[in-house]
């Protein structure tokens, strides 16, 4: 079953994508998106904030999270449509889970007004994260 997403009065403001059973088969850009910008957003702690739950294979960095799997073989466990999944909006995988809808509008509860009415991240991060992620093999 396929569900298209981006055609509510909020949702407008997102890119339209589509929902296929637990993936987004296609990029929310419409390209692939860039590794190293991806990676500069999941180790940055005011963008992405991905290391306040998740550890990986980032020795540089300290004080890494363990609430979250570890992104060590991130590309090797999912594929790169799962793994956009996971990003846009988790919930829809796990209605209990603790990771933000990074691109969602809807269902959010006790949302910082700076972030009222726009995603957590534009189309174009989402790509550089998912392109990041995906080089996470061993």
């Amino acid at each position: 079953m396929a569900l298209a997403i981006g055609d509510g009065c909020l949702a407008d403001q997102l890119a339209q994508f589509t929902v296929v059973g637990n993936v987004i088969p296609g990029s929310l850009t419409g390209v692939p998106g860039d590794v190293a910008r991806g990676r500069s957003i999941v180790l940055n702690r005011a963008v992405g904030l991905c290391l306040l739950c998740h550890s990986g294979p980032f020795p540089e960095e300290r004080f890494q999270g363990n609430l979250a799997p570890d992104l060590k073989g991130t590309g090797a466990r999912w594929s790169v449509e799962q793994l956009r999944m996971r990003m846009v909006d988790s919930r829809k995988l796990n209605p209990d889970t603790i990771m933000p809808a990074y691109y969602a509008l809807d269902g959010l509860n006790r949302v910082a007004p700076a972030y009222a009415g726009k995603p957590l991240l534009t189309a174009e991060q989402i790509e550089d994260v998912v392109a990041f992620l995906a080089t996470l093999r061993d």
